[in-house]
């Protein structure tokens, strides 16, 4: 857990163990290297045991469908300068992710995150990572950006072509880690602030590294704050950050430089506008917004997972793909996917 993890950034992975001599004296040869596993900005190389036992883990919850897997391999790094990433197919896509977040921290007991993500109907998969070099995590991943989507389902019936599921570690589009620190997106026009000299990590590549090294929404603030963030082959986006103490902070780029909008501890709400850059009159014609910051308002920031997952209800949309609560202190994760709220799936860390 956190005592075992040291910092992922600026770590670097080895693999290339050397097989034991022969009982006569031969010369040792080196084993086989594992193979990286590069997607886009991030690469990390499990051994070739924790890609099988990652693999045998898979199993389907439901028919939307929704998967479960659990990774106990080594967190991602960025991918070192000319590395050659994975290259798949993306599925095509609507203009917008248009997805709705929000934390309900008014039960200091109990904060909770929601998210919505609304998006076309594609298969999803629900995350366990217990990295030995980070912190662990839930998180949950659209498999058509992996090359599994409904037409190609197939794929996961065979041994090699289902070996791409190992790199779902690099595409969290929401999660939560041990220490409670959540994250979840939405597309919305922005340009993303370009950082003289520093590395560039793509738009869910960087919720992968926050969820792997930061345990409060400080802490994440800096992870986002290192980085120039990638959009390129997708929207843009803003992110909503939270923690176990209740804290909650948005994160923007609506004109080229980077903008932080803190909670104030009880509840906060995002859409597809930025929070930094409108008005009231703004935040009150979207739907959506309306709607979810009477209800917060009216529970004072008090919303138990239900309470969480009927909002959630509440501001779905016809796209709406699943719905994800996370217990930001008990380390759960509730799921419900294709808007059927009378069938939850549990995950905990």
């Amino acid at each position: 857990m956190a005592a075992r993890r040291s910092t992922l950034l600026g770590r670097a992975l080895t693999a290339g163990l050397l097989a034991l001599a022969g009982c006569h004296g031969g010369a040792a040869a080196p084993a086989a290297r594992p193979e990286a596993l590069t997607f886009h900005t991030l690469t990390y190389t499990p051994s070739a045991d924790q890609s099988d036992r990652a693999l045998a883990s898979f199993r389907r919850l439901d028919d939307h469908p929704l998967y479960e897997m659990v990774y106990e391999g080594p967190a991602p790094t960025l991918a070192p300068p000319g590395a050659k990433p994975k290259a798949i197919a993306l599925a095509g896509g609507r203009d917008a992710f248009a997805c709705t977040v929000f934390l309900a921290a008014g039960d200091p007991a109990r904060p909770v995150l929601g998210r919505n993500f609304d998006w076309d109907h594609n298969p999803a998969l629900v995350l366990v990572s217990r990295p030995p070099d980070a912190y662990d995590s839930i998180s949950l991943v659209d498999l058509s950006y992996l090359g599994y989507d409904h037409a190609r389902l197939a794929k996961l019936d065979h041994p090699a072509s289902k070996r791409d599921l190992l790199l779902a570690s690099t595409l969290p589009f929401d999660g939560m880690n041990e220490h409670g620190l959540a994250v979840g997106m939405a597309q919305v026009d922005g340009q993303a602030e370009v950082r003289p000299g520093a590395r560039e990590v793509g738009s869910l590549a960087v919720i992968r590294l926050a969820l792997d090294t930061a345990r409060t929404v400080d802490d994440a603030v800096r992870v986002f704050e290192t980085y120039t963030l990638d959009w390129s082959g997708g929207p843009s986006m803003h992110y909503l950050i939270a923690d176990a103490k209740g804290d909650s902070a948005v994160i923007e780029f609506a004109t080229g430089k980077m903008t932080v909008t803190r909670g104030d501890g009880t509840w906060q709400l995002m859409t597809n506008f930025n929070l930094s850059t409108s008005d009231a009159a703004q935040r009150a014609a979207d739907w959506r917004y309306a709607a979810g910051s009477k209800e917060l308002d009216a529970a004072g920031g008090k919303l138990d997972p239900g309470g969480a997952m009927s909002l959630l209800r509440t501001l779905r949309q016809g796209h709406t793909q699943w719905s994800v609560v996370y217990d930001l202190k008990a380390g759960t994760a509730a799921v419900a996917t294709g808007q059927r709220y009378e069938t939850v799936h549990h995950t905990t860390l």
